[in-house]
């Protein structure tokens, strides 16, 4: 099936979560998960009317996004893959938002290459613990790392990205959102200067559950473009 016919069966099931938990389809976003596709299946969703696309790697996405600003007027470009400290100024120039700052040593090389006149959207990342995922143990460890993040003018946090365990217990799922979501509210309490609206949580295996339990953002990558090449 085509993208476009594979986006229509997602917003049906985005619809019926929606339904069942009583919330609005406008107060999730979908972000199309590129990663190992080519830009021609870009081409291909945005044509379909996605216009939020997430890539794992910064030199992946420098060459299939080259030109965006002009092919792609519009469209929102997130990392949600580890960075590396040394790879911050060039992630920060190309990127809408980072999604994966998962440590306080990466807010403050990010901190230090953006200024108070171009803000970089950030998303802490929580760990949901498994031992593989990167993230903030704690919401101790989020409040320490906005109150950094905060500190840099050039830095906008915007709110949390979460991964729930690879797990078919959907009580497993359910708790690890749960928690982000709760790790949210604390944050939004404690800084309430900032904008905590995006909760970044649910993939292709999950993303129902997620919506149901407050994600306002969800990553879609293998039901929406089919398996990624190794």
């Amino acid at each position: 099936m085509s993208v476009a016919g594979n986006l229509l069966l997602i917003e049906e099931r985005l619809e019926k979560a929606c339904r069942l938990s009583g919330r609005n389809r406008d107060e999730i976003r979908l972000m199309g998960v590129t990663k190992f596709h080519g830009r021609s299946v870009v081409e291909e969703a945005w044509k379909a009317g996605v216009d939020l696309f997430g890539e794992n790697r910064v030199q992946e996405a420098e060459k299939k996004f080259e030109g965006r600003r002009e092919s792609f007027p519009g469209l929102d470009l997130h990392l949600i893959g580890s960075l590396q400290r040394n790879k911050a100024r060039k992630a920060a120039a190309f990127f809408d938002c980072i999604e994966s700052v998962d440590r306080e040593a990466l807010i403050t090389a990010l901190g230090a290459c953006t200024t108070e006149f171009a803000p970089l959207k950030i998303l802490f990342e929580l760990h949901a613990g498994e031992e593989s995922k990167r993230g903030f143990p704690d919401e101790d460890g989020l409040l320490r790392a906005a109150e950094l993040a905060l500190s840099f003018p050039g830095l906008k946090p915007a709110g949390l990205m979460a991964m729930a365990p690879f797990t078919a217990d959907e009580a497993s799922v359910r708790a690890a959102f749960r928690r982000a979501a709760r790790a949210r509210e604390r944050l939004a309490a404690a800084f309430p200067e900032a904008d905590w609206s995006c909760l970044s949580m649910g993939m292709s295996g999950d993303f129902e559950i997620a919506v149901e339990e407050g994600s306002t953002l969800v990553r879609i990558g293998t039901i929406l473009f089919g398996e990624r090449l190794p």
